[in-house]
């Protein structure tokens, strides 16, 4: 199967670490879930503000390997160098007919790397000061 659009753009947006892109990709009742959150994120603007601290945490160093392709969804497995520790995890991404993402859902491993990836993105969330 051919790359989805909505996939190439996310890929697009990666490689460019261009979080400002995120916008035009996102729909507007746009969820967020991640391992380090209890609950799901709900709306474009907090799935945004996720998505852009994870471009700042895991970008430098983010591959893709793997992926796969439904109608309407993709898993996309990638690695990523934290301090030291590869984080290996999965992106799960569905989109709406409009193309546009509706959930991002994030696993991640080891238990050591994503403890580091827990304290790198609320420090990128919580700056200090």
């Amino acid at each position: 199967m051919e790359t989805p659009e909505t996939i190439a753009r996310w890929h697009e947006l990666v490689a460019a670490r261009d979080p400002d892109g995120l916008d035009a990709l996102l729909a507007d009742d746009a969820v967020f879930r991640s391992p380090a959150v209890h609950t799901p994120q709900e709306g474009k603007e907090i799935t945004a503000t996720y998505l852009h601290a994870a471009f700042a945490v895991l970008g430098p160093t983010l591959t893709y390997h793997h992926e796969w392709y439904a109608a309407d969804s993709a898993v996309l497995e990638f690695t990523a160098e934290l301090d030291g520790l590869t984080v290996h995890g999965v992106d799960m991404i569905r989109w709406g007919a409009d193309g546009r993402i509706t959930e991002f859902t994030v696993m991640a491993r080891p238990y050591k790397g994503l403890q580091k990836l827990m304290e790198r993105m609320l420090t990128e969330l919580v700056p200090e000061g």
